[in-house]
């Protein structure tokens, strides 16, 4: 397995893109449960029309074929391929006046490239959850253990790596739209579903007084590379729960580049031991 993804790590973007659109199509073909994962996520968020639906299908396969690229190339050139970059002046500025950063950061275009790019700079530690294919584990950890990355996994000995380094007014990086574990999140809208949602986020930028940075890294055409983004959160809304508001801020992102976002996570199962979701979403 390490073998065949580092072969796919040194073909061209370009081409890496063109064949994951090809695998892409394969997989909506042939797996029922895929198509059907992917086509009832779409219609939830009302992208309902044909042309959105062929479009996510081919950027979820392009996703899958770039990662052992960003994973396995040496970080100079994976940082090399980010060819454009707007409002870095948000971190600049939360950097300036020495507060740690918490980047939201969800599963929306080539969002393994955006640690790549902010650990070159500057510190980061990044939680993640050990893959279920164990196949694929040894290339993701090399892949994401370059300099300046710390990982987190998904425990208390994880979330303590996650405070210390926020109170040394570094940066963390987090994927909001994982489903957690039950006991670490709670029910939340999300496009109009109950979605079983993370609760750290909240809590940690309660307790260290981080900064809260949306990013992202649009997959442009044609092989030209990624265009970063990092947002400001939108305004809270009175009422709402912080799970709601985590939730409400990846749908902002996700209205920026529809067709990027991987459609096809089942974003609505119930984690084993939770309770059962609402009936109705307000």
């Amino acid at each position: 397995m390490i073998a065949f993804l580092k072969l796919l790590s040194n073909l061209p973007l370009g081409l890496l893109h063109a064949l994951g659109a090809v695998g892409g199509w394969v997989t909506y073909l042939v797996s029922p449960r895929y198509r059907a994962v992917l086509k009832a996520n779409l219609r939830s968020a009302g992208y309902r029309d044909a042309a959105t639906r062929r479009s996510v299908v081919a950027h979820t396969g392009r996703a899958a074929l770039e990662i052992p690229l960003v994973w396995l190339r040496p970080q100079s050139e994976v940082v090399g391929l980010v060819t454009k970059v707007s409002g870095e002046s948000l971190l600049a500025r939360a950097r300036s006046e020495g507060k740690g950063v918490v980047l939201l950061t969800p599963h929306l275009g080539c969002f393994e490239i955006c640690a790549q790019w902010c650990s070159y700079r500057d510190p980061l530690t990044v939680l993640y959850r050990p893959p279920r294919q164990k196949l694929i584990e040894p290339a993701m950890m090399a892949g994401r253990d370059r300099p300046n990355i710390t990982l987190a996994a998904t425990d208390l000995a994880g979330v303590r790596k996650l405070l210390r380094a926020l109170k040394r007014s570094e940066a963390v990086g987090i994927l909001p739209d994982q489903v957690p574990s039950f006991g670490e999140g709670e029910w939340a809208p999300f496009f109009g579903r109950s979605a079983y949602t993370m609760t750290l986020v909240p809590r940690l930028i309660e307790s260290t007084g981080a900064a809260l940075i949306l990013l992202y890294a649009e997959r442009l055409p044609r092989g030209a590379g990624f265009h970063l983004h990092f947002i400001a959160p939108p305004e809270p809304i009175a009422g709402e729960t912080p799970a709601r508001f985590t939730n409400r801020a990846v749908e902002a992102l996700i209205a920026r580049c529809p067709t990027q976002y991987l459609w096809s996570y089942n974003r609505f199962k119930r984690p084993r031991g939770a309770p059962p979701p609402p009936e109705t979403v307000a």
